[in-house]
């Protein structure tokens, strides 16, 4: 049977800065010409993260990768399920409700053309204020204006979920988190509810200009948002995370996992996670939460199948005694 081969329309493409790279080195014939990263919404983690990550495979696969903005894992699974992107990233949640089609944006129909190939990080909730707001505690945020993001993105759609069940009843504003941090300095918004990687692109540049504080969760609070939404799980962002932040912040969070489209070859794939750990450092460089990027997180892995060529690089990893070292 001849081998799929994947076409990305121009209009939908963000170069990769691969102009210096030539793409017949490495890669087989049989390899789609072209790979697509669907990633999330500018100031956000999973854009800064896809652009390293399309770099280094474009550079080390030799073949041209390039990144697409979105609203998040919703449309990063249908964009894989229709065959425009071949790499996805995803929250495990939204992944379980692609895959057996209970999320609304799904229409009832399961997306299964999605496969694992290695777990990202851990995305935390930063819940933050204005700092002149006088807002000091989530609680003050009820009758407030709150951004949450890209609609369907992570915070788009647990935030609702999440704040009513801690007695605040807020004005949910969507748009990209560049758009979001803007108005918070503008005083458009009074609150930002984020779900990302740490640190998070959009609230560092708002650090930097001393704009924001952290609304803390209490103990209490973290146990009652997960018997409310049982997909959460406790999370930490270390103090000295962001200049501002002096303690532990103590939230909840969902896992985060790179997907690939299932038609991938496989030894495309077994050479693309390898390439991924093998330049671990330089994932860092891209964004500070690759360094949960690696070969032992495979464990957090619990709801999906794996794509074979990744299969084939933790087993060998496993035979050679070195999986659970890193």
């Amino acid at each position: 049977m001849k081998p799929r081969r994947f076409w990305i329309t121009a209009p939908f493409c963000v170069p990769a800065l691969v102009s210096s790279i030539s793409p017949a080195r490495s890669a087989q014939p049989y390899w789609p010409d072209a790979l697509l990263i669907a990633t999330a919404s500018a100031g956000g983690t999973y854009h800064a993260y896809g652009i390293g990550l399309a770099r280094i495979l474009s550079r080390e696969l030799g073949v041209s990768v390039a990144t697409r903005d979105t609203a998040g894992p919703s449309e990063n699974i249908t964009l894989l399920e229709e065959g425009v992107a071949q790499i996805a990233f995803v929250t495990k949640s939204a992944a379980v409700e692609g895959w057996t089609g209970s999320g609304d944006w799904t229409g009832g129909r399961p997306l299964r053309a999605m496969r694992a190939m290695f777990a990202m990080y851990d995305t935390p909730f930063h819940f933050v204020a204005r700092q002149d707001s006088g807002i000091a505690q989530i609680s003050a945020l009820d009758g407030r204006t709150v951004g949450v993001g890209p609609e369907g993105g992570t915070a788009a759609i647990y935030t609702p979920r999440m704040l009513p069940r801690l007695g605040v009843q807020a004005r949910l504003v969507h748009g990209s988190w560049e758009e979001l941090a803007a108005q918070l300095r503008s005083g458009e918004v009074d609150g930002l509810a984020a779900a990302a990687g740490v640190p998070f692109p959009a609230l560092a540049e708002l650090e930097a200009g001393r704009a924001i504080r952290y609304l803390p969760l209490t103990q209490d609070m973290v146990v009652s948002l997960r018997l409310a939404v049982p997909e959460l799980a406790a999370s930490v962002i270390p103090a000295g995370s962001y200049a501002s932040l002096r303690s532990n912040y103590n939230t909840v969070g969902i896992y985060n996992l790179a997907v690939g489209h299932r038609d991938l070859p496989s030894d495309l794939v077994y050479r693309l996670v390898k390439t991924v750990f093998d330049f671990h450092a330089e994932m860092m460089e891209a964004h500070p939460a690759a360094a949960a990027t690696v070969p032992a997180n495979f464990v957090q892995n619990t709801v999906l199948p794996w794509h074979l060529g990744a299969t084939r690089y933790y087993e060998n990893r496993a035979v050679q005694g070195v999986l659970f070292g890193d």
